[in-house]
C-alpha cells in the first residue's frame, strides 16, 4: 500500500520515518512545506493538497492537534472530502473527539472510503522508536487491512471498538496522565516544604511500587528544570474539556480541568510537568 501522510509536528515527522524506513512509498502533505524536507530526503514524496494526497494513495494517516485541523482537511475546498475517490482507508491519529470522529466516517463512507479512529499513547520518544500504544475504533476488518501499518509505529496495537472508540480511549488515557502530573506535581512541592530534597523523594518513589517509567522521565524533567514540550500542557487542557464534554464528572477531573486550564496562558506552551511553577 502507498501511504499519505498529513501532519509533521512533533510526532508526525518520527512516526512517518518509520514508515519510510519500513519500505513504505509515503507522500506527505503540510502546511509548512518547511517540515516536508527532511522526509524529503528520506525518499517521501509530496502532495500540494489532501485532495491530491488522497488521490495518489491507498492508505491516508493524519496526525494533527485538534477537531479544527481535521474539519480543514476533510471539508476545505482542497481536502479529503473534495476527491472523488473511493476504496481509500482514512487512519486518525490525532487525539480529537468521539463526535468528529463519528462524522467524518459517516462522511467517508458516502464517499466509498473506510475511516478508523486510532489515537497514539506515547510521546516524542516512543514515536522515534515505534513504541507507541495505538487504540483503534473503526470496522474490524477495515483494521486488519492496515494492522502491519500500524504495527510498524506501535509496540501495541488493539482493536477497541466501533467509531469513536479509540478517541474516548485515549482521552480515558490522557485524563489519568493530567490526575497523575498533578498528583507527581503535588507531591514534591509538598516534600520540598518540608526539607526533603527533589532528588531523593524521586529516588524512593521510583525503587516503590508507584514508581514508573512517568515517573522516571518527568522526574528528570523537575530535577534539571527542563520544560520544554514533549507534550505540551495546552494539549492536556485540550484533552481535558474533550472528555468533560463526552461525559466525564469526577471531582478529580474537574480539579485537574481547572488547574491546568489556569497555567495554560503561563505555561502553554512548555511541558505539561511545568504545571509545578504554577502550582508553587
Amino acid at each position: 500500500m502507498n501511504i499519505g501522510w498529513i501532519g509533521l509536528g512533533n510526532m508526525g515527522i518520527p512516526m512517518a520515518e518509520q514508515l519510510i524506513n519500513a519500505g513504505y512509498q509515503v507522500t506527505v502533505y503540510n502546511r509548512s512545506k518547511a517540515k516536508e524536507a527532511e522526509l524529503t530526503k528520506m525518499g517521501a514524496l509530496t502532495a500540494e493538497t489532501p485532495k491530491a494526497l488522497i488521490d495518489k494513495n491507498d492508505v491516508i494517516i493524519i496526525m494533527v492537534s485538534d477537531d479544527e485541523a481535521i474539519k480543514q482537511i476533510f471539508a476545505g475546498d482542497d481536502g479529503l472530502l473534495a476527491a472523488q475517490t473511493s476504496g481509500k482507508i482514512i487512519i486518525n491519529m490525532s487525539t480529537v473527539s468521539p463526535s468528529i470522529s463519528k462524522e467524518m466516517s459517516q462522511k467517508c463512507r458516502l464517499n466509498g472510503n473506510d475511516y478508523l479512529d486510532a489515537p497514539v499513547s506515547g510521546s516524542v520518544k516512543q514515536a522515534e522508536t515505534g513504541q507507541l500504544v495505538i487504540m483503534v475504533g473503526g470496522k474490524r476488518l477495515v483494521y486488519e487491512k492496515v494492522q502491519p501499518i500500524l504495527d510498524h509505529l506501535g509496540k501495541l496495537t488493539i482493536h477497541v471498538g466501533d467509531t469513536g472508540a479509540g478517541n474516548t480511549a485515549k482521552l480515558a488515557i490522557n485524563s489519568l496522565l493530567a490526575l497523575y502530573t498533578q498528583g507527581l506535581a503535588e507531591t514534591v512541592l509538598f516534600a520540598n516544604q518540608n526539607g526533603i530534597k527533589t532528588e531523593d523523594l524521586l529516588n524512593l518513589i521510583n525503587n516503590a511500587a508507584i514508581g514508573n517509567v512517568y515517573t522516571k522521565i518527568k522526574g528528570d524533567a523537575i530535577l534539571n528544570q527542563n520544560y520544554k514540550a514533549a507534550f505540551a500542557l495546552k494539549h492536556i487542557v485540550k484533552d481535558l474539556k474533550l472528555a468533560k464534554d463526552e461525559g466525564i464528572s469526577s471531582p478529580l477531573a474537574k480539579t485537574a480541568l481547572q488547574t491546568f486550564e489556569n497555567a495554560e496562558s503561563e505555561y502553554g506552551e512548555e511541558d505539561l510537568i511545568a504545571i509545578i511553577k504554577a502550582l508553587k
